[in-house]
């Protein structure tokens, strides 16, 4: 795909931006990791990932829901038993994202002296 069809002038309205944005949010790449390795339950989950408020994350799994890569499996008895996992969308989002956060530490030495040259040039 070509740059142009991204829609880099900010307009939010193009979809494969606003999946691009759903998938690596700060909470959505953290979901995806997370349900990758297994199914989980609301507060499991939120354990799981730490440092999410229960807004953010119903936020987040309803978003990933919408666009097919989340399932949400309401069990109806009391009380409510809800499990979250991966579509076969969502497993090969994950695949995708962790490719990433496998990159990231991987690099992150490089990135650090990328930092350290550059606020040495700055100061």
């Amino acid at each position: 795909m070509a740059v142009s069809e991204w829609n880099l002038s900010g307009d939010e309205m193009c979809p494969q931006r606003l999946v691009l944005e759903h998938v690596t949010s700060r909470w959505g790449v953290l979901v995806l990791i997370a349900l990758e390795e297994r199914s989980y339950r609301f507060s499991e989950l939120r354990r799981a990932i730490g440092k999410v408020s229960e807004k953010m994350l119903t936020q987040t799994l309803q978003t990933l829901e919408r666009d097919g890569l989340v399932h949400r499996d309401a069990k109806p008895v009391i009380p409510p038993r809800v499990d979250y996992s991966l579509t076969d969308l969502g497993r090969e989002a994950a695949g995708q994202v962790r490719a990433l956060a496998a990159w990231t530490e991987q690099r992150m030495d490089d990135v650090q002296k990328a930092r350290l040259a550059y606020d040495e040039a700055r100061s």
